[in-house]
């Protein structure tokens, strides 16, 4: 992607007013979207990204450039313009760099870009004509294809020379049914860090009534009456209240400037003892996965919370200069455009040793959450407000009649300690992650778990 005389040169540019660290991450991306409306192509997208991003250190003082060509002279430009922000001089010795080769660990059998584009619209289109033959109520139905070839080489004044490739590929199918006025959504993805072979793994006719049968349900489904009561939440995407409410106050961006609700607690009992969780970056074709993070570090299984006590933050070599601790391979971004930093890969609670069934009749009035939606949370507070997609209420033991327009209220702590029950069945999902380094792929995932307590918002 770029030569090694010409890497070295710009870590020696980027050094020369007195940093005591530089950083060259240089990228050439391919990205594709293939959108569909009620059957029918309406949008093929395709991107490259391809440019370069240098940052150096001074302590705990970062600068950082970007310039959105691998050409030299545009390298060496952003390496001389980011040294210029110091104002120092210093004599830099010859960098040896060394290139070190850490492995693939996400196989990919079929490469998406050496197939035609007919063969994924023709998928997307089965998924898409499944679901508006699930009935009359449904009024419109939209799906969507994405691949990303994402190519990745990163240089430091350490002398690492490294490099990764990361071909991912979603599929994501959405039914909007109707009545009297009134639309309810629906919704199924799956996602991989792995080629083509993915979409053989899902039948589209399945894919597409699962997202109409959500739309239909919700439509006919009455509303919950606002309350405190126990939630049983469904493995997969449930797993997201994790990431949110207490995932992002775990990355060391919020930790290290005091700005989250878990500073300074390592080593105490921040969860129910019930409670183990994870943020696994080595799990193999894993939509979230790495082989190595955007700082050239490799993928690491970092458990967070063991049995409630907090082990471990997600640290990336900036925050971790600042809490004089290691980086434990969490440093991400969404292009060479974005300043890396702490980030989660694949986060979830694991599984624990009650049975689905135990859980669900344990409650004589409260909310089952099959699938949970999006949210907002503050991490400094952990306040967060999530909604339920597809909820039910749980009466005398049973799960009953669905519900719309849940939501639930909290503060990530609080839940924590609230978890009570933990089941064996984990589950992960797919989603994209919005933070200050950009939209990056993240997993989430849990078994069925019970909130012994939690605010839920509703009529």
């Amino acid at each position: 992607m770029l030569s090694r005389q010409l890497v070295k040169e710009a870590l020696r540019r980027a050094l020369a007013t007195g940093a005591d660290y530089a950083e060259v991450f240089a990228e050439h991306t391919l990205n594709k979207n293939i959108n569909l409306i009620s059957g029918k192509t309406d949008k093929i997208a395709d991107a490259v990204i391809s440019g370069v991003g240098i940052r150096i250190f001074k302590g705990t003082r970062c600068v950082s450039g970007s310039a959105s060509s691998l050409a030299p002279e545009a390298v060496l430009s952003c390496a001389s313009k980011v040294a210029d922000a110091l104002t120092g001089t210093a004599a830099v010795e010859d960098i040896l760099l060394r290139e070190r080769l850490f492995g693939d660990i996400h196989p990919v059998k079929i490469v998406p870009a050496d197939v035609r584009n007919a063969e994924k619209i023709e998928y997307v289109r089965e998924a898409c004509l499944a679901a508006k033959e699930y009935g009359d109520e449904i009024s419109q139905v939209s799906g969507s294809y994405l691949e990303v070839d994402h190519q990745i080489m990163i240089a430091t004044s350490e002398g690492l020379l490294t490099h990764d490739r990361q071909i991912r590929n979603r599929i994501v199918v959405t039914s909007i049914a109707s009545r009297d006025g009134e639309n309810q959504d629906g919704s199924v993805n799956h996602g991989a860090r792995k080629g083509l072979e993915l979409l053989s793994e899902y039948d589209p006719k399945e894919l597409g009534r699962e997202a109409s049968r959500q739309a239909v349900t919700m439509l006919h489904a009455g509303y919950i009456k606002a309350g405190t009561m126990p939630v049983a939440i469904e493995n997969g995407f449930g797993g997201v209240i994790f990431h949110e409410a207490c995932g992002h106050s775990l990355e060391a961006s919020s930790v290290a400037l005091g700005q989250s609700q878990f500073a300074g607690k390592l080593g105490t009992q921040i969860a129910n003892e019930k409670v183990t969780a994870i943020d696994d970056g080595t799990i193999p074709n894993s939509w979230g996965s790495i082989n190595i993070d955007d700082e050239g570090t490799p993928a690491q299984r970092n458990v967070l919370i063991e049995n409630g006590i907090l082990k471990s933050y997600m640290i990336d070599k900036l925050n971790g200069r600042r809490m004089g601790m290691a980086s434990t391979g969490s440093s991400r971004r969404q292009s060479y455009s974005y300043e890396p930093t702490s980030r989660m890969t694949n986060t979830y609670i694991a599984a624990g040793q009650d049975e689905d069934r135990d859980i669900i009749s344990s409650i004589e009035y409260g909310l089952y959450a099959k699938s949970m939606g999006g949210g907002s949370v503050n991490p400094v507070t952990g306040q967060f407000n999530f909604s339920v997609d597809e909820g039910y209420v749980i009466r005398n033991g049973e799960i009953c009649e669905p519900v719309r327009g849940a939501s639930l209220i909290g503060k990530g702590s609080e839940i924590l300690m609230n978890i009570d029950m933990v089941g064996k069945n984990v589950a992960r999902a797919q989603g994209m992650c919005g933070a200050s380094s950009g939209s990056i792929p993240t997993d989430v995932g849990q078994p069925l778990i019970r909130v012994s307590s939690i605010v839920v918002g509703g009529r």
